[in-house]
C-alpha cells in the first residue's frame, strides 16, 4: 500500500496480501519486537488479549512496563483491524488509545518450551 493512499481497494488488497501477526497466532511468553518509524515497542503476550508493553511512548511517558490490550492495527484512520496485533505499513493502536507511527518491521520470539525432565 502507497504511504498517503487509503482507498477503499488499497486497504482490502492490504488486508489480503499483507504478512501479519494475528492476535490467534500468539501464544503466553510470546514476544513481539515492533519497530516503528520513530520508535521501539517490546510486547510480551500474557494470554487473554494483554501484553506486557515497554519502549516508545511508553517509555517517554514513564508508563513502562505497562499491562494492557492491544486494539488492533489501522491504516492511519478510523478502519481497524481488531484481529491483527502488528504489521508492516500499519499503525499499532494500544488500549489506551495510544496509536504508534508507521509499522516498519515487526519480529516474533516464540516462547521456548522447557525442556522434558529426564
Amino acid at each position: 500500500m502507497e504511504s498517503g493512499v487509503r482507498t477503499l481497494n488499497a486497504i482490502a488488497d492490504h488486508a489480503r496480501h499483507a504478512p501479519a501477526v494475528r492476535r490467534d497466532d500468539l501464544a503466553p511468553g510470546d514476544r513481539l519486537l515492533v519497530t516503528t518509524r520513530n520508535s521501539v515497542y517490546s510486547l510480551l503476550a500474557l494470554g487473554d488479549g494483554e501484553f506486557i508493553v515497554e519502549g516508545g511512548w511508553f517509555d517517554k511517558n514513564g508508563e513502562s512496563p505497562a499491562t494492557l490490550r492491544v486494539n488492533g492495527c489501522t491504516y492511519g484512520g478510523s478502519a481497524i483491524r481488531p484481529d491483527v496485533v502488528a504489521a508492516r505499513g500499519l499503525f499499532l493502536e494500544f488500549a489506551n488509545q495510544v496509536v504508534t507511527t508507521r509499522i516498519r518491521s515487526v519480529r516474533v520470539a516464540r516462547r521456548r518450551e522447557p525442556a522434558p525432565a529426564a
